[in-house]
């Protein structure tokens, strides 16, 4: 069901279990897919009809199962916790790896078709938000497609009467079919090593033949990271807002894709308080995250 339509844009509701809205460009051959009862996850992503996204669809048909592909939202938090617990004011609380957001439906907005095909999707705390995370929220995470490129753009409202501390991030996955043809530009000389907990030095090149990579980059010294698929000749911009101070990089031997993951703060910020955001009672806090696409 065609819901928006102009000249170039348009926004269409596809009536799947789950529902699933689609933006298109039809000059470009620019197409993006979102489920907003799942996470509000933009599941798919096509530029010039090539997939840009990796995404489980055998994963994703099964709720119990975290989603692998597409963008997972990270909120309140990035990365796991020490047993999952975090604490405020004298209290424990339980978040699992990542935060809620993901995993809970979101309700479509604002939809327009002017200068993009822009979707908003937002979220807004309930019971049980607060039994995880004790605090009144409200996230509004507009999606726009145009030509080559996919903005996304985060409103974060404290709505309770207490600062509100948080951390987030954006979990894409990239589609790649031989990552020995990809060659990187990352703004940072070094990584903490989520595996090992060391600090190391980045030489510009992953080592792919081990069975796991994840790695956190720190010290950024700009706002945009490249990645060159030599084997599809396409070129990938990410770039992000002054507020996201690590890059993660997370990919598994044997599969298809890789992650490269902004987020604000490091894992177990909520409990550490390393580049913690925190948003003072009934303000608001604007993020931006860029995706570009370049053919060779």
């Amino acid at each position: 069901m065609e819901l928006l339509r102009c000249s170039v844009f348009a926004i269409a509701l596809k009536a799947d279990s789950p529902p699933v809205y689609i933006l298109s460009d039809t000059e470009t051959g620019s197409r993006l897919e979102l489920v907003p009862s799942r996470g509000g996850i933009a599941t798919r992503w096509q530029v010039e009809n090539q997939e840009i996204f990796y995404f489980d669809r055998d994963r994703f048909a099964d709720p119990s199962l975290s989603v692998r592909g597409g963008i997972p939202i990270l909120f309140p938090i990035c990365g796991n916790l020490p047993d999952n617990q975090y604490h405020l004011n004298g209290q424990t609380y339980t978040l699992k790896q990542h935060g809620f957001a993901r995993d809970l439906p979101w309700q479509a907005s604002q939809q327009a078709v002017t200068e993009a095909a822009s979707l908003t999707l937002e979220l807004v705390s309930n019971e049980t938000t607060l039994s995880q995370y004790p605090f009144d929220f409200k996230l509004a995470f507009t999606f726009e497609l145009h030509g080559h490129i996919l903005d996304l753009r985060q409103r974060f409202s404290n709505r309770s009467d207490r600062p509100m501390p948080f951390a987030t991030g954006l979990h894409p996955y990239f589609w790649v079919s031989d990552k020995t043809q990809l060659e990187f530009e990352i703004p940072s000389s070094q990584y903490r090593n989520h595996l090992t907990g060391r600090l190391e030095s980045f030489s510009g090149a992953f080592d792919f033949s081990q069975p796991e990579i994840d790695l956190a980059f720190q010290d950024l010294q700009a706002q945009a990271a490249t990645v060159t698929d030599h084997q599809l000749r396409r070129r990938l911009t990410l770039s992000w807002s002054s507020d996201y101070t690590r890059l993660v990089f997370w990919t598994v031997q044997g599969k298809d894709y890789y992650c490269l993951e902004p987020w604000t703060a490091p894992r177990n910020a909520l409990n550490s308080g390393e580049n913690l955001l925190i948003l003072e009672p009934q303000q608001t806090l604007e993020t931006h995250v860029r995706m570009a696409v370049a053919f060779l």
